[in-house]
């Protein structure tokens, strides 16, 4: 075995991807042998303390400035104190990082409710801005890297909303690894003495004497008792579409959109006779959702044609009107209230060459509520919107690598199909983009070539913009999930795709609102790939 000791002039990692934030000194240690990684069957027929862990997974990590490289994370184990969330587990560089000022660029490390849709991340220090847990120097955010030797790291996190037996873990190349067990312990599992600075020098960098060959043990921070840490829980923001109305989720809050141009005629606020219809189907959905006493907002909006006094009266008035309609549906079991906000929220942006589809997205009249999360499917029925049932199931169960269903191939990339997994209320879908070239290839995977036209904007933006699922038989269109903070932005599931090497396969993660249990497969629209028939549920 040969090593080198690297000074502060070294090239420097720094993972940015909320897992470890990390510099750079290398040993040269052998990669030690993979381990089977433990199966169930169904989580129905077991709990979280039938399962063991570690689980496994392997994928690649692009580093920026340098090569990309094989790495292996190993989930170790995940407990719940009562107050927070400790995930511990082992990142293991299987190949040698070259380059000089390197930066990770990547999905961040996330824990996932996949029955209510949260989505936490780890917890940070307000003092030092670096997540809590592992750490070489406390408040910096360059740790040590060593290829072939699995590095420990802690992180933090909320706790979930609900107690929950299992957790779906993405990101930091693990892509998706359901079924992680959720152990409740009193205290956390106490780390070993740390003994990284017995081998490299905090001050200098520099090793100062040969690197075991197992692991190597850091120092930790965890957080105090009583952190605010509401700005570190998100939620999956769903989209499904149908001809006459969508629905829009994120954790609590469901927004059922009537598209405006099926219900008033031109400039009018009177209902169609299709309205009537409509609205009787809404109605059905919102008590098949709500509980009695939910406060329903009844919202109009029209597109950015005309003056704005004329576009907030009309959208006032067509409030007004589906107001009166769905009184008469709902009876006084709802408190229900009305606004015009005329164009100022656009859902589409208008002015493009879907310019028109853009404007009859953007008309539409909305019912806003809160919604109780459930464990269970929406009530099934033939009077209520399509696009607003709510199909639950299970949390899936932890497996080991799927085979690819099919390969597409667009220009000199070829996409990786993977079949579709249902774990929760989602869909969760691993594709992997492959250059099949025999050069380095920059990928353009940012757009929405094939996206809807007057798609709304989110949706279309990020690695996987235009992605979206129709659903054999019923016309209903479920686009890609997106990830929503409290501040109202947006994030995607999916790894930044940057240089890929000639022949390495790069996964990426897509995700959508599952169909009902009855659907075993769907056709996938692929951005730039096209469409894709027949890719299985499991």
């Amino acid at each position: 075995m040969s090593q080198r000791a690297l000074g502060v002039t070294s090239a420097v990692l720094a993972l940015s991807m909320a897992l470890s934030s990390c510099g750079l000194i290398r040993d040269l240690t052998s990669a030690e042998g993979e381990e089977e990684s433990p199966t169930q069957e169904t989580v129905e027929e077991v709990s979280a303390e039938d399962i063991e862990l570690p689980f496994v997974r392997t994928g690649r990590m692009f580093v920026e400035g340098g090569n990309d490289v094989a790495v292996e994370m190993t989930i170790d184990a995940l407990e719940h104190n009562g107050e927070y969330l400790m995930l511990d587990l082992s990142l293991n560089i299987l190949e040698f990082i070259t380059g000089e000022e390197l930066k990770y660029a990547g999905a961040p490390l996330r824990l996932v409710d996949p029955v209510s849709g949260e989505v936490l991340e780890p917890i940070t220090s307000e003092e030092h801005g670096e997540p809590y847990g592992t750490y070489f120097i406390e408040g910096s955010n360059l740790d040590p890297i060593h290829e072939t030797l699995p590095q420990p790291i802690r992180r933090y996190f909320p706790a979930p909303s609900e107690d929950v037996e299992f957790l779906t873990l993405t990101g930091a190349t693990a892509g998706h690894v359901p079924g992680t067990p959720v152990s409740y312990v009193d205290e956390f599992t106490p780390l070993p003495e740390p003994d990284v600075h017995d081998y490299i020098d905090p001050e200098t960098w520099v090793i100062i004497q040969d690197l075991p060959e197992d692991e190597i043990v850091y120092p930790e921070t965890p957080p105090e008792p009583g952190l605010e840490t509401d700005g570190f829980v998100m939620s999956m923001e769903s989209f499904v579409d149908s001809p006459t109305a969508s629905t829009t989720r994120a954790g609590d809050e469901e927004v059922i959109a009537l598209h405006a141009d099926n219900m008033f005629e031109f400039d009018e606020s009177d209902p169609t006779d299709e309205a009537v219809d409509t609205i009787q189907e809404a109605a059905q959905s919102m008590r098949e959702n709500l509980g009695e006493g939910t406060e329903i907002t009844i919202i109009g909006h029209t597109d950015g044609k005309g003056a704005d006094d004329y576009n907030q009266d009309l959208s006032q008035e067509r409030a007004e009107a589906v107001r009166d309609l769905l009184k008469e549906e709902l009876g006084t079991d709802f408190t229900l209230s009305t606004e015009g906000r005329g164009s100022d929220e656009p859902v589409a942006e208008e002015g493009g060459d879907d310019d028109e589809e853009a404007r009859a997205r953007n008309r539409r009249v909305e019912f806003q509520y809160e919604v109780p999360m459930s464990d269970t499917d929406s009530e099934e029925g033939d009077s209520g919107l399509d696009a607003a049932k709510r199909h639950v199931g299970p949390p899936a169960p932890y497996f080991e690598e799927l085979d690819p269903f099919t390969t597409v191939t667009h220009e000199d990339l070829d996409l990786n199909v993977y079949p579709m997994v249902r774990d929760g209320a989602y869909l969760f879908q691993m594709v992997g983009f492959q250059n099949s070239t025999l050069s380095d290839l920059e990928a353009d995977l940012e757009g929405d070539e094939a996206s809807l036209p007057g798609s709304p904007q989110q949706y279309t933006e990020g690695t996987m913009g235009g992605f979206r699922l129709e659903e054999p038989g019923n016309g209903l269109i479920r686009y890609v999930i997106r990830i929503r903070d409290g501040e109202g932005e947006y994030e995607d599931f999916a790894d930044e795709i940057f240089t890929l090497s000639p022949g390495e396969e790069y996964l990426a993660l897509s995700v959508f609102p599952a169909p009902g249990p009855e659907v075993e497969e769907m056709t996938l629209y692929a951005g730039a790939f096209g469409e894709i028939p027949g890719v299985p549920v499991q």
